[in-house]
């Protein structure tokens, strides 16, 4: 009976922007958490401090005229018996009035600093750890070039949006409210009207241009993300750009990028222009005609020096953030745009995902049966059709077969970097989708064909095996793995650093570092995924001495490249087209004369040198007598010929 699973979804159906409203709602919870009460309090003292400093800021142009009109002996103006403060005393209290707005603004800052970075690192945190969850698939089809950008162009979003959405778009409609019932009050209704009329026009006008320039921008993103993407995978492949002299090349495909992300910056820099300049248009008009209205008022008699004073302060005051806006909203509204690719990277499905009632694997002997399994990566193309096999605790068994038949793939379905399409996979009895994914990988040891290393010291990427390995336990690996005497001749030792993805050791020095890390995790199953194929002859019989050591007692699955290295396997099967198509062990596939055979006569006419190691890379002493296998295996070798 076959047992279906859910087929991938596309690697980019998550990526999709999310509405603002919908991003903004999912920042919400970030700044007022269920249970975190301190949070909480914060926001709302953060809001106090903000409504106190817009108080202190709108009445402090009252103030000025009051100071205006006492110095110009106003008729019918008598601010001391107002507020009974002479000249000199209003101006100090407008001076305090603009330190007081100030400083209210810089304790609301003060006071929600610390809910915003902790919005931001628990935001960042989950998409590192959701990025984890995804599948094998899912990154593998996208760039980590781009992938990086969005994550940190979308942390940027949800700082900007955190600051300026709550601590100053709030702000600025609070005060342009403010003042233009103010000038209602006490200028008159054509005052407010011409206030209300200027800034509805601005941010009609804003608004408008912003959305057009926000189409924009993202062009101007995807360029830079492209152009970003081109350069990383440039410098990761250093080497090989300069085995082929591709230096111009590289750069010229590299300027290549940057010549669309130009073109797209150049159409985004003069729409800035255009809005800048319509802004100003508008902004300076309402201004005119206030003032124009608040001087007739003063000659007809009407309003006082200081009357014209305040109009003048009134809209200057809020003209300066009324320009902001434009830069605000412009910010926000990309912010919205970052947020959105990056929350739709989190709403990205991971592929596998444990069973609702999953239960810790438990490996009490580490048998490993395929049973009829069926799997394609694309559901029109199906890599492994029908394979079945069963593998005895602390045997070894062996995949062999041209490139695309099957074999890597196998591993990837032991260690459910995938889920079978039909058939099952288990482990001492249990199905391996009833298990817990992170109990599953702790059973289970990879050494993959090129292992690749943290940019950290040797000690670092040993210990990456178990977090909790004690400095002897480390040595201890290292000396298992035939590596130890290699790093304690380093100057730093076990503190040195290995480079990017480990680059200054050798493809030897690597393989051993990454065993020593596999032996530290000492697990109950290994799968050796071509683990010395890419390295030279005397370099890798001597890591295969350490593969035989460390797969002793535990249930190893090799997948080989070089069928001496698995010549003492247990059980070999044979892969063509994702079936397979023989199985046994060395001597029986021999005496079969088939696939196996020939595969095994091409590979020995290539090493003319094979047949008298063989039996010294399997561990016989030269004096030591040959089991009947060894010996068989040691016929075999020289009567096959040899080139």
């Amino acid at each position: 009976m076959r047992r279906t699973t859910s087929t991938a979804t596309s690697a980019d159906a998550g990526t999709a922007h999310a509405s603002a409203m919908t991003t903004i709602r999912r920042v919400a919870p970030y700044l007022w958490p269920d249970g975190q009460a301190w949070v909480k309090r914060r926001v709302v003292l953060a809001m106090l401090f903000l409504l106190a400093a817009k108080l202190v800021s709108v009445a402090t142009p009252y103030i000025y005229k009051l100071a205006v009109d006492s110095l110009s002996n106003e008729a019918g103006s008598d601010p001391r018996a107002l507020i009974g403060l002479g000249a000199v005393g209003l101006v100090v209290a407008y001076g305090l009035a603009r330190l007081g707005a100030v400083a209210f603004g810089e304790l609301r800052d003060a006071v929600f600093v610390r809910v915003g970075q902790r919005a931001i690192r628990r935001l960042a945190i989950e998409t590192f750890t959701h990025i984890h969850r995804l599948s094998l698939r899912y990154h593998i089809t996208r760039k980590t070039g781009g992938l990086s950008r969005i994550i940190e162009r979308g942390v940027k979003g949800v700082d900007f949006l955190l600051r300026f959405l709550l601590l100053s778009i709030g702000p600025l409609i609070l005060e342009l409210t403010m003042v233009s019932v103010i000038f209602a009050v006490v200028f008159g209704w054509q005052y407010a009207a011409v206030v209300v009329v200027t800034i509805a026009l601005y941010v009609w006008f804003t608004f408008t241009v912003t959305e057009w320039r926000v189409k924009l921008r993202r062009e101007m993103n995807d360029q830079d993300t492209d152009a970003n993407q081109k350069a990383i995978d440039s410098l990761l492949n250093f080497e090989t750009v300069k085995y082929f002299n591709a230096e111009s090349r590289e750069a010229e495909r590299y300027d290549s990028a940057m010549r669309r992300y130009e073109s797209a910056a150049v159409k985004t820099g003069l729409s800035l222009s255009f809005l800048n300049v319509g802004q100003a248009t508008l902004i300076t008009s309402g201004l005119v005609i206030v003032m124009a209205m608040s001087a007739l008022g003063v000659r007809a008699g009407t309003l006082t020096v200081g009357d014209f004073v305040m109009v003048n302060a009134y809209m200057i005051q809020i003209t300066m953030p009324l320009n902001f806006l434009g830069t605000v909203y412009r910010e926000i509204r990309q912010a919205l745009v970052d947020m959105g690719e990056m929350f739709g990277l989190l709403g990205q499905p991971a592929e596998i995902n444990d069973a609702p009632d999953a239960k810790p694997l438990r490996v009490t002997a580490g048998e490993i049966v395929f049973d009829d399994v069926h799997f394609g990566y694309e559901p029109t193309r199906e890599i492994l059709k029908g394979v079945s096999f069963t593998l005895k605790p602390g045997q070894k068994l062996a995949l062999v077969g041209h490139s695309g038949s099957g074999k890597s793939t196998i591993g990837r379905l032991l260690f459910r970097f995938y889920d079978v399409t039909s058939g099952a996979v288990r482990i001492d009895g249990q199905d391996i989708r009833d298990v817990t994914q992170t109990s599953l990988h702790a059973q289970i040891g990879v050494v993959p064909q090129d292992t690749v290393l943290f940019n950290d010291t040797i000690r670092y990427n040993i210990a990456y095996g178990r977090a909790d390995a004690t400095e002897d336990e480390i040595v201890a690996a290292a000396k298992a793995a035939k590596i130890h005497d290699f790093v304690s001749r380093l100057p730093e030792g076990y503190d040195t650093k290995v480079g990017e993805r480990g680059l200054k050791l050798s493809g030897g020095e690597k393989q051993r570092v990454g065993i020593a890390r596999t032996l530290l995790k000492n697990p109950p199953i290994l799968i050796l995924d071509e683990a010395t194929s890419a390295l030279d002859t005397q370099t890798e019989r001597s890591i295969q001495e350490s593969l035989a050591e460390m797969g002793q007692g535990r249930s190893v699955i090799t997948i080989a490249h070089r069928l001496s290295t698995i010549a003492d396997a247990d059980q070999i099967l044979v892969l063509d087209e994702g079936r397979v198509i023989e199985r046994g062990t060395h001597d029986e596939l021999l005496e079969a004369d088939g696939t196996y055979a020939a595969m095994w006569q091409r590979q020995v006419m290539e090493d003319e040198d094979f047949a008298s190691p063989l039996v010294e890379f399997q561990g016989a002493k030269p004096d030591a007598p040959l089991t009947e296998r060894e010996a068989a295996r040691e016929r075999n070798a020289r009567a096959a010929p040899v080139g």
